[in-house]
């Protein structure tokens, strides 16, 4: 179970080192950080920054259904030495893939990280419908 939490923990801080990422953009396009309405003003990004922001919001949509299938995984009784493990560092490295790639402007290789994710998100669910 070490690694699924390990996993989590990456799936946890992407968003919120997406966010950081986004500062250098910020800064850049506005001359300052807006404190007040941070999401109005990464809304009003472009280019890399949008891309960005863009990958803070898709992260943040990818851990919820990689936190659900982990839960499910965990209430059925999963093996968590199994492909259960595999398929929570697969996801974790393809997540980080993603937001490279985002940020890099390298869309199929974003595109294909992304479908990788969610992959193994619906395979630990497929997991645990097989074995409940």
């Amino acid at each position: 179970m070490t690694t699924q939490l390990v996993c989590l923990l990456i799936g946890m801080l992407l968003p919120y080192i997406w966010a950081g990422a986004s500062i250098p953009y910020r800064n850049r396009q506005f001359g300052k950080i807006e404190l007040n309405e941070p999401r109005v003003q990464g809304d009003l990004l472009v280019a890399g920054g949008a891309r960005v922001v863009g990958a803070q919001a898709n992260a943040w949509e990818a851990l919820i259904l990689f936190t659900a299938a982990n839960v499910g995984g965990l209430l059925v009784g999963l093996d968590p030495a199994g492909y259960w493990t595999l398929a929570a560092m697969i996801w974790a490295a393809a997540r980080v893939g993603h937001g490279v790639f985002y940020l890099m402007d390298i869309a199929p290789l974003r595109i294909l990280s992304f479908a990788i994710g969610t992959g193994m998100s619906l395979w630990i669910i497929a997991m645990g419908l097989m074995q409940s």
